[in-house]
């Protein structure tokens, strides 16, 4: 059996969606003859011993300088928020901590990861064989780490790149700082034999600045994680999100307005609807739920575990999707679709642009994207009137479609890299 290397910083992170990538492969590639060790960081927790994983240090740097400077370790502070939105009192101690990232975080904050990981892969590499290294990210730090183990130890290495890296429009940098960085991602990414992107727009992004093929390998899902099957419905007109909503980018402002329309009309009737949110809380979204006279229908309920998030996924009448409207979001497919996907409830994708969301959506139909208010407010009133009628609002998703999202069709399509490298 071939042995390949996999440098993932999230692996152990199972709250974070990035994780479930890389642990789907870890797990399904021994099926093609691949044996994977994983190196990534350590962190406080039990893991299951299913995996061949190296721990490596890791010093987070940036929680220990927030607590230093008196600051909340669940404040982002970037250049185009965060600091300008918090009292003048905080301002200079968040603009000093921005600058602080600007220059001593390059490229991110996790490079402090960068000699544990490089040290730990020396030993591995100098005493077993391997046939090739996979680097994932976010976090890019990832990637320096496997140019540099490849280009001693001579392994075909295949860059997977989950979110762009200078080209994502989450990426807040000053100018300067950006053409820096942009240069080391040229100059790492060029060692590698392979690059992957997640979602074919993203690959174009990719292609046009690396000048080199992009393979395409979408997110998936493992039908696998759900125990029960005969989970229950909701009873009342139920719309769920489950996820971060980054810092106000992706909070469903259309919805809520939809909502808060069709219940003045009298299209909806307020007790019969629930909007429930899971996942980081934001204090800024019960601002906005309060302006739209949700309060007693919206509600956000934090974060819950993966198992949950994908029970409370399965019990709902409809998922939220909500995305930036931005246009850069069309390079994007949130992870959570896919879970979405194998929950098999109907989707309201909310958002401003095209993309490969709306592609998906079409192909498996197993939800709409809606950009406009009116086309919310229809899908609205439609699967409302079908629940008052029946209890449940249908799932019409076409299930030949979207097994093609599945984990065992991902890792497939990673195998035909490996070995085409190898």
């Amino acid at each position: 059996m071939k042995k390949v290397l996999i440098i993932s910083y999230a692996f152990h992170r199972t709250e974070v969606i990035g994780s479930v990538r890389i642990r789907a492969l870890a797990n399904l590639l021994p099926r093609f003859g691949w044996d994977p060790v994983i190196l990534t960081v350590k962190i406080p927790g039990k893991y299951e011993s299913d995996f061949n994983v190296i721990e490596t240090f890791y010093e987070n740097k940036q929680k220990r300088l927030k607590k230093n400077l008196g600051i909340n370790n669940n404040i982002t502070v970037t250049r185009n928020h965060g600091f300008l939105k918090c009292k003048k009192k905080n301002l200079l101690i968040k603009y000093l901590f921005f600058i602080w990232k600007e220059i001593f975080c390059y490229p991110e904050v996790e490079t402090s990861w960068y000699k544990y990981a490089v040290s730990a892969g020396n030993k591995l590499l100098k005493n077993e064989k391997f046939n090739a290294i996979i680097s994932s990210s976010p976090s890019v730090t990832s990637h320096l780490i496997a140019k540099k183990l490849k280009c001693k130890y001579e392994l075909p290495w295949i860059a997977d790149l989950r979110d762009l890296w200078t080209q994502n429009h989450y990426y807040f940098h000053t100018k300067t700082r950006t053409l820096i960085e942009r240069n080391l991602e040229i100059k790492t990414l060029k060692m590698a034999d392979a690059l992957i992107a997640t979602t074919p727009y993203s690959a174009k992004e990719l292609k046009k600045l690396h000048k080199k093929s992009v393979n395409t390998i979408t997110n998936g899902f493992s039908s696998d994680e759900i125990d029960d099957n005969t989970i229950r419905l909701t009873d009342k007109f139920t719309i769920t999100y489950t996820g971060s909503l980054y810092q106000s980018k992706r909070y469903p402002i259309k919805l809520f307005q939809a909502v808060n329309e069709l219940i003045f009309d009298r299209l909806i009737d307020s007790n019969d609807i629930d909007i429930r949110f899971y996942g980081p809380k934001e204090s800024l979204l019960e601002n906005v739920i309060k302006k739209y006279n949700l309060e007693k229908i919206a509600n956000s309920y934090g974060l819950v575990d993966r198992k949950t998030a994908l029970k409370i996924q399965r019990e709902s009448q409809i998922l939220l999707l909500s995305l930036w409207n931005h246009p850069g979001e069309e390079n994007l497919c949130p992870g959570k679709l896919f879970d979405y996907l194998s929950s098999q409830r109907p989707i309201l994708a909310i958002g401003g642009s095209k993309g490969f969301v709306k592609d998906i959506l079409e192909e498996t139909e197993a939800g709409i994207f809606a950009i406009s208010i009116e086309q919310i407010k229809k899908f609205l009133v439609d699967s409302y009137q079908e629940w008052k009628n029946n209890g449940k609002v249908s799932y019409h998703g076409k299930v030949s479609n979207i097994n093609k999202y599945s984990h065992i069709e991902m890792v497939k399509k990673f195998v035909e890299v490996l070995n085409s490298i190898t």
